[in-house]
C-alpha cells in the first residue's frame, strides 16, 4: 500500500506531503484544485512518460517520490530478477530535471522506464470514469475473468506455449519459403558448381602455370641465348675462358722471377675456375629449354579456364574460386536438405499445437466455468446500485485459431430494462451505468487480485442519492482487503472514509499553489456539509453530514 507521497514542483504543486493509511482514503476539493494533479503526480512513480510541462518553476527539477509497504505481496522475486534490493517498505523516486530528462529509482538504484512500469502495475490500479471505456474491450473483459478464474500461472503457461509455438511457426514458414526460392535457383547453383568441380581448381596452380606460359613463349629465344652464351664462354675458338688460360699460362711462366704478378695469377685462376662453373651451369639450363607447342597450348588453354572462371565470378584468384566452389556445395546441400528440415520442422509445429490446443481447452473450461458465478455478482451489485432489472451475461464463443488469450472470446452483455434483451456493455450503457458496472467487477477482483492499491478518481460521477452511499458501501468493503484511495465530489461517498484529504488553491506572491490536508473529524463534518449544501453551511447540512459521518 501507498504510505507517503512527497511532490516537489510539479505542475500547481511547490511541495507536498501526505501520508496515508490503510483502508478507505477520501479525497475532496472544489473542480480544478488539483485533485487530478496528485494522480498525475503518482502516474510519474508509476512510469508515465513525462517532459518540462510538469515543472512548476522550470529553474528547479521536479521530485516525487513514494513509499509503498510491499510486504506479503510476493515482489521478492520481481527484485531478484532485476538485480534490485527488496526492502519491505520501498522507495519509489522519480526525477526530472530542467532539460526534461528523467530519472527513475527504486530504492536509490537507477532503474529503466520499462522496470518501474512493471512494478507500478503491481502496486496501483488507477481507474476514472474516462477509463471505462476499457471495460468495452474484449481483452479487459477476458483478463476479468480470468482473475475470476483464478488462471494466473495457467494463461502464463499458455501464453509460454503459445510464444513457442509462433516462433515455431514462423521458422516453419520462413524454411518453406527459403526452400521455395531456393529451388527456382538450384539449377543454376548446380550449373555453377559443375563448372567449378569439373575445373579441379588447385591452390597456387596459376602462378605456376603463368610462369610455365613465360618459359614456353620465350624457349626458342631463351635456347639462343644460352647458346650464345655457352660459345662466347667456351665453345668458340677465340673464347673467354681459352683467352684467360693463356693469360693464366703466360703470367705462370714470369711468375717465378717477377714476384708482383703471383696476385694477379691468383685472381686470374678464381675467376676461370667461376666462369668454368657458370659455363657448366648455361650448358645444363640449355639443354633443359625445349621449346613445346602441344604442352603451351594445354597451358594456355588452363589459364584461359581459369581466367574465364574469375572474370565470371568476380574472383581475383584460384583461392577464392575454390571458395566460391565450397558456398556453392553448401548451398545446394542446404537446398537438397530443405525437405527433411521442413518435414522436421512441421512435426515440431504440430507437437507444439497440441500442447497449445491442450491447454487452451483446460483455459476454456475454467473461463466458462467462471462465468455464472461472475454474472450472478454482478447482477447483485448493479440491483444494490439503483439498476434493478439489470441483467448481465457474459457471452461466451470460441475463436477459429488460437490468439495469446487463447482460443476464447467474451463479451459482457448488458440491459438496465426489463423490456431490452441484453446487448453490447458499449452500445447500451450510459456513462453512469458504466462507472456502476466497472466498479461492481472491481470489487469482485479485488477478493481474487492481490494488489495493494486500488484508486478511483470520481468513478461516482453521474450517480447521487441511496446509489452514492451504495458505491461507498461497496468501497469500504474492498478496503477491508485493500488500500482504496477515491477522488469524489460525493458527500454519501466521503462518510464512508477512514481519513479524508481536502484539496485547495493557495495564491501567495502572485503565483497559485495546490495545498492538501488531512482533515479532522469536525472538518470532515464541515467539508461534507459544505458538499451536501448549495447555499453554504446550514444546520440541516450540518446534522445530515454528522448522520453520513455516523454510518
Amino acid at each position: 500500500m501507498l504510505r507517503k507521497l512527497s511532490v516537489i514542483n510539479y505542475a500547481l504543486i511547490d511541495e507536498l506531503n501526505i501520508d496515508f493509511t490503510g483502508g478507505l482514503s477520501i479525497i475532496t476539493g472544489e473542480t480544478g484544485s488539483g485533485k487530478s494533479i496528485l494522480l498525475g503526480a503518482l502516474s510519474l512513480i508509476l512510469g508515465q512518460r513525462a517532459d518540462t510541462s510538469v515543472l512548476q518553476n522550470k529553474k528547479r527539477k521536479c521530485i516525487i517520490e513514494g513509499e509503498f509497504d510491499i510486504s506479503g505481496y510476493g515482489l521478492e522475486i520481481f527484485f531478484d530478477e532485476n538485480e534490485l534490493d527488496y526492502e519491505n517498505l520501498s522507495i519509489i523516486r522519480r526525477e526530472i530535471n530542467e532539460s526534461g530528462k528523467s530519472r527513475a529509482f527504486i530504492n536509490d538504484t537507477p532503474v529503466t522506464l520499462n522496470v518501474l512500469r512493471d512494478l507500478g502495475i503491481r502496486l496501483v490500479d488507477i481507474h476514472s470514469q474516462h477509463n471505462s471505456l476499457s471495460i468495452s474491450e474484449n481483452r479487459f473483459q477476458l483478463d476479468v475473468i480470468d482473475e475470476v478464474a483464478g488462471n494466473r500461472s495457467l494463461k502464463d503457461s499458455y501464453l509460454q506455449h503459445y510464444r513457442e509455438y509462433i516462433s515455431l511457426e514462423k521458422h516453419f514458414s520462413a524454411l518453406r519459403e527459403k526452400a521455395e526460392q531456393a529451388s527456382t535457383d538450384l539449377d543454376y547453383y548446380q550449373f555453377q558448381l559443375r563448372q567449378l568441380t569439373e575445373a579441379s581448381l588447385v591452390e597456387g596452380e596459376q602462378k605456376e602455370l603463368e610462369e610455365e606460359l613465360q618459359l614456353l613463349t620465350h624457349a626458342g629465344e631463351i635456347k639462343e641465348m644460352l647458346n650464345q652464351s655457352c660459345s662466347a664462354l667456351d665453345r668458340d675458338e677465340n673464347s673467354l675462358l681459352g683467352v684467360l688460360k693463356n693469360i693464366q699460362s703466360g703470367l705462370g711462366r714470369v711468375k717465378p722471377f717477377y714476384s708482383p704478378i703471383a696476385d694477379l695469377h691468383d685472381r686470374i685462376e678464381s675467376s676461370l675456375i667461376e666462369l668454368k662453373d657458370i659455363s657448366s651451369e648455361l650448358d645444363s639450363l640449355e639443354s633443359t629449354v625445349e621449346f613445346d607447342p602441344a604442352r603451351a597450348g594445354l597451358v594456355s588453354e588452363r589459364l584461359d579456364l581459369i581466367y574465364g572462371l574469375q572474370q565470371k565470378h568476380h574472383a581475383g584468384s584460384v583461392e577464392e574460386l575454390i571458395g566460391i566452389r565450397d558456398d556453392l556445395q553448401k548451398r545446394v546441400e542446404e537446398i537438397n536438405g530443405y525437405e527433411f528440415s521442413i518435414e522436421e520442422a512441421g512435426k515440431k509445429v504440430e507437437e507444439a499445437r497440441r500442447q497449445l490446443s491442450r491447454i487452451s481447452e483446460r483455459l476454456a473450461e475454467t473461463r466458462i466455468n467462471a462465468i455464472p458465478g461472475l454474472e450472478k455478482h454482478m447482477v447483485s451489485q448493479l440491483r444494490q446500485l439503483g439498476i434493478p432489472n439489470a441483467r448481465f451475461v457474459v457471452e461466451h464463443r470460441k475463436l477459429a485459431d488460437f490468439t495469446k488469450d487463447g482460443l476464447d472470446k467474451v463479451s459482457f452483455m448488458f440491459s438496465a430494462n426489463r423490456q431490452s434483451p441484453p446487448t453490447e456493455l458499449s452500445r447500451v450503457a450510459s456513462g453512469g451505468e458504466k462507472s456502476r458496472v466497472m466498479l461492481s467487477l472491481k470489487s469482485l477482483i479485488a477478493e481474487t487480485k492481490a494488489l495493494p492499491t486500488i484508486i478511483f478518481d470520481e468513478i461516482d460521477s453521474g450517480v447521487s442519492g441511496e446509489v452514492a452511499g451504495k458505491m461507498g458501501d461497496i468501497m469500504k468493503s474492498m478496503s477491508a482487503a485493500m488500500q482504496v484511495i477515491n477522488i469524489t465530489h460525493l458527500p454519501q461517498v466521503a462518510g464512508k472514509g477512514d481519513q479524508q484529504f481536502h484539496v485547495y488553491k493557495e495564491d501567495i506572491d502572485n503565483a497559485t499553489h495546490t495545498r492538501i490536508r488531512l482533515l479532522t473529524r469536525d472538518e470532515r463534518i464541515t467539508e461534507i456539509a459544505r458538499m451536501l449544501s448549495s447555499d453554504g453551511l446550514s444546520e440541516a447540512a450540518l446534522v445530515n453530514a454528522r448522520e453520513l459521518m455516523d454510518k
